[in-house]
């Protein structure tokens, strides 16, 4: 995996990876920034959020369950003095669709937490405490 990140100008910069795919990052003004773009602990937020997402929906998918929507609200603590490292991160499944087994929901955070998503272990290993609920939505 690779990724290139541009100097933009002020506190911007462009994030290309290596699939092609560019995001902009930005600072916030108090810090030279014009704030047209993510921080890069929000980015780094989005990405475990996205993994751990991803891995949800496909487990569901092929333990055969309807899922029609899952999202993730996620919400972080960080340190208060330099490094300003996450501290904690809560994630909240709100997954809908029709005759779900809240077993087979529970399961799939469980695995992707446990086994598949990458970046939440990685920074679970780095001592970050990482905590996840769920909430099932049926839809008629």
């Amino acid at each position: 995996m690779k990724a290139r990140i541009q100097w933009a100008g002020e506190a911007m910069f462009l994030g290309e990876s290596g699939s092609g795919h560019v995001v902009v990052m930005d600072g916030p003004p108090e810090a030279g920034g014009r704030n047209l773009g993510v921080r890069p602990m929000e980015m780094l937020l989005l990405g475990v959020g996205g993994c751990s997402n991803f891995d949800v929906v496909s487990i569901l998918k092929k333990s055969r369950q309807a899922v029609e929507s899952c999202e993730a609200f996620l919400e972080a603590e960080r340190a208060t003095e330099d490094p300003k490292v996450f501290t904690k991160i809560h994630m909240h499944f709100v997954v809908k669709g029709r005759a779900l087994k809240e077993a087979q929901v529970k399961r799939a955070i469980e695995l992707s937490a446990e086994k598949y998503c990458s970046a939440s272990i990685m920074l679970g290993v780095a001592g970050v405490e990482i905590t996840h609920d769920y909430e099932i939505i049926e839809l008629g």
